[in-house]
């Protein structure tokens, strides 16, 4: 399957998404409604003291899916099945967290394998009824990156990998639905709830239907048993629908579902981790803010980066794309012709501005790195800086607007984030390959939000201070859209 520049996008949001939300919601998790103007933020804290920006459960368990999917292994065969189970097993053993009906169905079935498990699974349905839990849906999402190309093999997979722990048929239609929701998403970036009911028997699809039109009609609140995966589900399409409609930017959607997720109460981990997983699908990578990238880890010691190419590598069956992104160690840029030295920022002499060359060599003192181009699996984070602290954003040096979908939200939020970085007392290197297009673009946003600067008199800015400075056309567009001089709050300065 040919997956291009747009579908790679798309699909790097799915599990970055879903950790979005997970980490979002872990504060708030079992607490109650809040008002619908209350702030969300992702701080930690909860009944298990996550830290901000831990995921919980939901994300480490989907992980386990996708450590065997990104090796290019079907999710059908009993080989990954027992793959996936011994993954959850390894996890299991140190987790903070576990679902009552997922621990119980690993304990009592042992570390053995995919089919022990599954019947341990079937013998609790038989005796309680009750298999319908949300933790089957809550890590569906890598199934649907692993089979994009098949829709078949994804139905099929879905319900399996559904049915090892949670039994009830209910669960696995869950999981399809969603799994074929998200696969749309990431191919067209189209969000379609119903697109997977054609797979469902005549009176199965009929139910869901009805559930989902419910869904539509009401606030995540309403859906007060979300520990169901039916209901679940609801919460996540619902903050999904009411989010849509305040989104004035299609990236604020993502950051406004979540946060309608987590408003619901009641389970808001999991319902938000849910609605990331089809919002990241839909939004791409480009829509997770900043801020919330640089938090993001947990099991097992991976941090928002480590997802993107998870889910890179899922798609390409674990062999990156044409340039070995995201598997090489180094990128291979041919030709580096930065300047020799990273060119100290006009108006804020703690930001840098450079080309990767100057990330391979960290110049003294850098204890922040925002890149703004793709770099190796073994360049990040950099020497002597902090996992948290080097931001990776995803910006295409391309004017068009299907290569940069979000880019007005992007650049802006990147801003933000060297704003941050810079509160902080950070001393940031910005650079992209060249330091000629996306180093000066990002540079002269910094002066036009440190300095109230107008876009020209940034743009001139970077064009005296790096000499092969040279915006593409889309860049100044948006730098021009962005423009605030003589309204823009400043908000720093030279140091």
């Amino acid at each position: 399957m040919n997956i291009d520049a747009e579908v790679m996008h798309r699909a790097a949001g799915v599990l970055l998404g879903l950790a979005a939300g997970d980490a979002l919601g872990a504060g708030y998790e079992f607490g109650p409604a809040l008002p619908l103007d209350a702030p969300v933020v992702m701080e930690g804290g909860g009944s298990f003291g996550w830290a901000p920006g831990q995921w919980t459960d939901d994300t480490d368990m989907a992980v386990a899916i996708a450590l065997v999917a990104a090796d290019g292994v079907d999710l059908r065969t009993r080989e990954a099945k027992d793959r996936v189970v011994a993954n959850w097993h390894r996890w299991v053993d140190q987790a903070i967290d576990v679902g009552i009906q997922t621990r119980g169905v690993l304990s009592r079935a042992g570390n053995t394998s995919a089919e022990t498990v599954a019947a341990e699974a079937a013998r609790l349905h038989e005796e309680t009824g009750l298999t319908a839990g949300n933790g089957s849906l809550m890590r569906t999402a890598p199934v649907a990156l692993a089979h994009l190309d098949d829709v078949d093999a994804l139905v099929e997979a879905a319900a399996s990998i559904s049915e090892l722990t949670h039994f009830d048929p209910e669960a696995g239609e869950a999981c399809v639905l969603w799994c074929l929701a998200i696969r749309h998403a990431v191919l067209t970036g189209e969000l379609d709830i119903r697109i997977g009911l054609e797979h469902l028997s005549a009176d199965r699809a009929e139910v869901w239907s009805k559930r989902i039109t419910v869904a539509e009609d009401s606030l995540p609140r309403a859906f007060t048993r979300n520990g169901w995966a039916v209901e679940a589900f609801q919460g996540a399409w619902s903050a999904i629908t009411v989010a849509r409609e305040d989104a004035v930017r299609p990236a604020d959607h993502l950051r406004l579902g979540l946060e309608e997720a987590v408003r619901g109460g009641g389970d808001t981990d999991t319902v938000a981790a849910i609605a990331g997983s089809l919002l990241g699908a839909a939004h791409g990578a480009s829509a997770v803010p900043g801020l919330w990238r640089r938090l993001l880890h947990g099991w097992p010691d991976l941090r928002g980066r480590d997802l993107v190419s998870l889910s890179a590598r899922i798609v390409t069956a674990g062999a990156g794309d044409v340039t070995g992104w995201p598997v090489a160690e180094v990128q291979p840029y041919a030709v580096l012709t930065a300047p020799d030295e990273p060119v100290v920022h006009p108006v804020d002499d703690g930001v840098l501005l450079g080309g990767v060359r100057h990330l391979r060599a960290l110049p003294d003192g850098v204890d922040a790195v925002v890149s703004l181009c793709r770099i190796g699996a073994g360049e990040a984070p950099a020497p002597g800086v902090g996992a948290a602290d080097h931001v990776e954003v995803w910006l295409i040096d391309k004017d068009g607007p299907e290569d940069n979908p979000h880019l007005d939200f992007v650049l802006e939020d990147t801003a933000e984030v060297v704003a941050a970085l810079r509160a902080e007392g950070r001393t940031v290197l910005v650079h992209c390959v060249q330091a000629y297009s996306r180093t000066p673009t990002m540079g002269a946003l910094h002066a036009m939000r440190s300095a109230g600067l107008s876009s020209d008199a940034a743009i001139a800015l970077m064009e005296e201070a790096l000499p092969r400075c040279n915006p593409n056309p889309g860049f100044r567009a948006a730098l021009r859209r962005l423009d605030r001089a003589g309204e823009v709050e400043v908000i720093g300065g030279p140091s």
